[in-house]
């Protein structure tokens, strides 16, 4: 017998539905909480809960920031003036570090305001650091890493930057950091405890139109995702569904998973997990993942 993890991309794949999609298969909650307390990284709480997608339970894996944290949310995905405003105010501010008199202050109150300058401006190198200083499997850090490195590789290629160079802004914010390790250190527990030899993504699905962005207004998919589907090989299916269902985080969790992309002609079923995206479009956002055998 060979058991292997399938998971059915049918609307798009973020960090967050990655998440809750191990956990609903029985991720360990309890490593999970004590990898994360190991994060030198602060500024939020996560919640973990059972919410309903089209009528069927699914889990919802939730990272709620701090207020000063707290800037990417549909309102600002989908514009208005007050998250502008906000952003670019943060931006100028991060750039007053050159006052020595700031810069002591900043170290004074570290822990405190630390997260809300850096927000904006997190490189390859801090997160490298921030995810080397927790506590968790070679398996969870290596897969944590990965992840890392292939939206990296995709966002250099979208601003025309060297992959070190890239200044991470939705993926670089704390959220991202918490939902690409949490993913991780599920899968890695998942795998160990269960034996799973082969991770199967046929195809993400995702959807039309534009979102905004820090820089303006995108099409769906967004760049950074179609540069990791042509890095990756990952196959995409548009659908006619206004709104981005793939983020650059969960290609990239597919991308650094997948082991296969065919599903075998027969299989048993033997454990289902379904994660709940937070968005509300007509489509259920709900990742299914499932632990199958085969002869």
């Amino acid at each position: 017998m060979s058991r292997q993890l399938y998971l059915e991309c049918y609307s798009g794949i973020s960090g967050d539905m990655a998440v809750g999609a191990m956990l609903d298969l029985g991720a360990d909650r309890q490593v999970l909480e004590q990898v994360l307390a190991s994060l030198p990284l602060e500024g939020y709480t996560t919640k973990i809960s059972t919410v309903q997608k089209s009528g069927i339970n699914a889990c919802d894996f939730d990272v709620i920031l701090d207020e000063e944290n707290h800037d990417h949310d549909m309102e600002w995905l989908f514009g208005s003036e007050a998250e502008e405003f906000h952003h670019d105010h943060e931006h100028h501010h991060h750039h007053d570090h050159d006052h020595d008199d700031h810069d002591h202050h900043d170290h004074e109150h570290d822990h405190h305001h630390h997260h809300h300058h850096d927000h904006v401006h997190r490189s390859m190198k801090d997160i490298r650091e921030i995810i080397d200083a927790g506590q968790m499997t070679e398996g969870a850090r290596d897969l944590a890493l990965r992840i890392f490195e292939i939206i990296a590789q995709a966002e250099g290629q979208v601003h025309g930057k060297a992959p070190e160079e890239v200044h991470f802004h939705e993926v670089g914010a704390v959220d991202s950091i918490v939902d690409i390790v949490s993913f991780a250190v599920c899968f890695d527990n998942l795998v160990s405890s269960l034996g799973i030899s082969d991770v199967i993504v046929p195809t993400l699905y995702d959807g039309t139109g534009t979102i905004r962005c820090q820089h303006g207004v995108i099409p769906v998919p967004v760049p950074a995702v179609t540069a990791i589907a042509a890095a990756n090989k990952l196959r995409l299916h548009i659908m006619h569904e206004p709104g981005e269902f793939v983020t650059p985080t969960g290609a990239a969790i597919a991308a650094a998973v997948r082991t296969s992309e065919e599903l075998p002609e027969s299989f048993t079923v033997e454990k289902t997990g379904l994660g709940a995206g937070k968005r509300e479009y007509k489509k259920a956002g709900v990742l299914r993942a499932m632990i199958i055998e085969t002869e």
